[in-house]
């Protein structure tokens, strides 16, 4: 019987993975470890499926494929964690899961969406210390009367652009490959004029050397002074020093941010007792009243972690089998 190691398993995803094991004969052993941590458990498996955060150790590429490994399937979009050119050196095929589920990360920012113009976050901290007054400046905008910038218009960013679109709202659009069939619901523009327009911008873009500080100071100078972000892409697309600089100088009003800079060392983390003096600008991001942070949760909905375990294992099957995935990285 094919016996698949998955890393890092949480409970919640224990139902899909005895539901896949037992539809496809397969025997899969999980671990709540990273792969660097479990990496001496993969002897005697025939496939492995990874998921974290961090980049994984470079000694665990060579323990793989000495053990007869030969994939890798990390169960989430991003593979930035993976070097890919280690494990191709060591005859690793690696998959990942490009559209889990583009409907819960576009729900997730919709909802940053609204409690940006709707001012949420002051309130939550006005009656978190029992102040029930509101004031002038706490007025709301109406969804149909804003204008709202996506930045990577893909199967997320498109996803949040016709719910977007459905509500009324008047959508900018900024890709490299602009999607015909999203015509009529997307306005295109560029960088430049959608920071100018937009009263929200919300980022969904994936992580490359392309998108690497994709917004800067220059970029946070174009906005609204009461617009808002919304990053549910992936941390370094914002320099955070410049983003914090910003929101202090007033040029936006307010972010949301599922995803930020240095994640790895606190997301899946207790914080209550240490704090996060070690990480000095998400500690700052963190104190501003300005700021709503949330610990990479776009993604974590029932459909989209039943379709992460699925989709990953149905790739290990697919290269033990010979046979291509559709969702191998190069």
């Amino acid at each position: 019987m094919t016996k698949i190691l998955m890393t890092s398993v949480r409970d919640d995803e224990l139902p899909a993975i005895n539901a896949f094991a037992a539809d496809h004969h397969v025997e899969i052993l999980t671990t709540p470890q990273l792969i660097d941590d479990a990496v001496d458990q993969t002897a005697g498996v025939d496939g492995l499926v990874i998921q974290q955060r961090s980049k994984v150790d470079p000694r665990v590429y060579p323990k793989l494929k000495a053990n007869g490994l030969k994939q890798i399937a990390t169960r989430t979009a991003g593979f930035d964690m993976v070097d890919i050119a280690k494990a191709h050196e060591n005859g690793l095929t690696v998959t990942n899961v490009p559209a889990y589920s583009p409907r819960s990360v576009a729900e997730h920012a919709l909802m940053q969406i609204f409690r940006l113009l709707r001012k949420s976050y002051r309130f939550d901290s006005q009656v978190a210390a029992d102040d029930f007054r509101w004031f002038s400046d706490e007025q709301a905008l109406e969804i149909h009367t804003v204008t709202i910038g996506i930045i990577g218009v893909g199967r997320i960013g498109g996803t949040l652009a016709k719910l977007l679109n459905a509500l009324g709202a008047h959508v900018l659009g900024y890709d490299v490959q602009p999607r015909d069939e999203l015509k009529g619901v997307v306005n295109y523009v560029s960088k430049a004029e959608l920071l100018k327009q937009s009263d929200v911008v919300s980022l969904h873009v994936d992580l490359n050397p392309s998108s690497m500080g994709l917004l800067t100071a220059p970029d946070f100078a174009l906005m609204k002074p009461t617009a808002g972000l919304v990053n549910a892409s992936r941390g370094p697309v914002v320099n955070t020093a410049d983003l914090v600089s910003a929101l202090k100088d007033h040029q936006l009003a307010a972010a949301a941010l599922d995803t930020f800079e240095g994640e790895e060392k606190v997301v899946m983390t207790d914080r209550r007792e240490t704090g996060l003096h070690d990480v000095p600008l998400i500690e700052e991001l963190h104190a501003m009243g300005n700021v709503i942070l949330t610990p990479h949760i776009a993604f974590f909905t029932n459909n989209a972690v039943k379709n992460m375990v699925d989709f990953s294992l149905e790739d290990v099957l697919l290269i033990l089998a010979g046979k291509p995935s559709p969702h191998e990285v190069q």
